[in-house]
């Protein structure tokens, strides 16, 4: 029978693990800053010249991290699968042609699963690459390029379970796919392109266009006007501010709500006050095909809750607010 252990010590044992846990993990990725050298530029360029897609493989807890790689390069411009290595030696391996780049991943490089399909996929022509934890292991010898994301100690405390190593191995993948990324020009509309849905889509794809007010809902008062009409416009569009422009039609300045309550304090006469002398010149403005996150950063970078869309000769076309970016869920 096992002798009784406090809370206060149990709990005490428990964060000192979870924080061991973390340095080994920690050190373990920043082992592996060394070893980006020219074997990972071996990689990055096999990756590159691939004309066809490039499957990642593994087994156990290493196939949980090569169908995160696999899906880190399919989201970030590498076509890319994941494959599982025993359903390859049974049918499966016909999805694997000589234009494609294979990549293996097993921590200690002697899979049998994998060492049966690799001569099969080098035998097709496809290019493999290995990332494994031991440099002379079966499968780091059979490889056009090996990574090596080997690691000195996992962080299960009875040395067994895929940690440290499942770890290093996933943050290789990233490096890689960030490396290709950017190799590749990949940008902001391209990520966009392939995440579509949920919150990070809308953040990506929805433009102020989308969101703004225009036409007859477009706050706007002559400069000629007074600040009562200013107000009165205001309280018409409900946005919480009012465009003010030149004979033109050009912009020249804002009035917002905060605006009001500072002639208020000032016991302006709003009748004989013309807005141009209460006016806020220069306003902060956006253009329509901006990101509506960009009018977010904008609003918070300035401290303002409101914002007035212009076109290039810095003519009104719109205007949008804090809570219609709420309710466009881009917040």
């Amino acid at each position: 029978m096992q002798p009784a252990v406090s809370i206060h010590n149990a709990s005490s044992q428990a964060l000192e693990l979870a924080r061991q846990v973390l340095r080994i993990e920690s050190e373990a990725v920043a082992g592996l800053i060394p070893r980006i050298d020219e074997r990972f530029l071996a990689a990055l360029e096999l990756v590159l010249k691939c004309r066809g897609r490039v499957v990642v493989s593994g087994i156990g807890k290493s196939g949980h991290i090569a169908r995160k790689i696999a899906s880190t390069l399919a989201s970030t411009g590498t076509p890319a699968f994941f494959v599982h290595p025993a359903e390859a030696s049974h049918g499966d391996l016909g999805m694997i042609t000589r234009d494609d780049v294979f990549i293996a991943l097993s921590n200690s490089g002697e899979s049998a699963e994998l060492l049966t399909i690799v001569p099969l996929i080098k035998r097709q022509g496809a290019k493999l690459i290995t990332v494994t934890g031991d440099a002379h292991s079966s499968l780091a010898r059979e490889a056009d390029v090996h990574l090596d994301a080997g690691v000195s100690e996992e962080a299960c405390p009875l040395g067994l379970a895929p940690t440290a190593s499942t770890t290093a191995a996933l943050a290789l993948g990233d490096a890689l796919a960030v490396a290709l990324l950017d190799a590749r020009g990949f940008g902001v509309d391209d990520f966009a392109r392939s995440h579509p849905g949920g919150k990070l889509g809308i953040r990506l794809l929805t433009r102020v266009r989308d969101v703004m007010r225009s036409g007859e809902a477009l706050p706007a008062v002559p400069d000629s006007a007074t600040l009562a009409e200013a107000v009165l416009e205001i309280s018409r569009k409900g946005l919480g501010i009012t465009s003010v422009l030149r004979e033109d039609g050009r912009l020249v300045g804002v009035y917002t709500d905060g605006d009001l309550r500072r002639s208020l304090e000032r016991h302006v006469d709003f009748r004989t006050t013309r807005i141009a002398e209460v006016m806020t010149r220069h306003p902060r403005t956006v253009k329509a095909e901006r990101l509506a996150a960009e009018a977010v950063q904008i609003m918070e970078d300035n401290r303002i809750s409101q914002l007035i869309v212009v076109d290039d000769d810095d003519r009104p076309v719109g205007a949008l607010n804090m809570h219609d970016l709420f309710r466009a869920k881009v917040i």
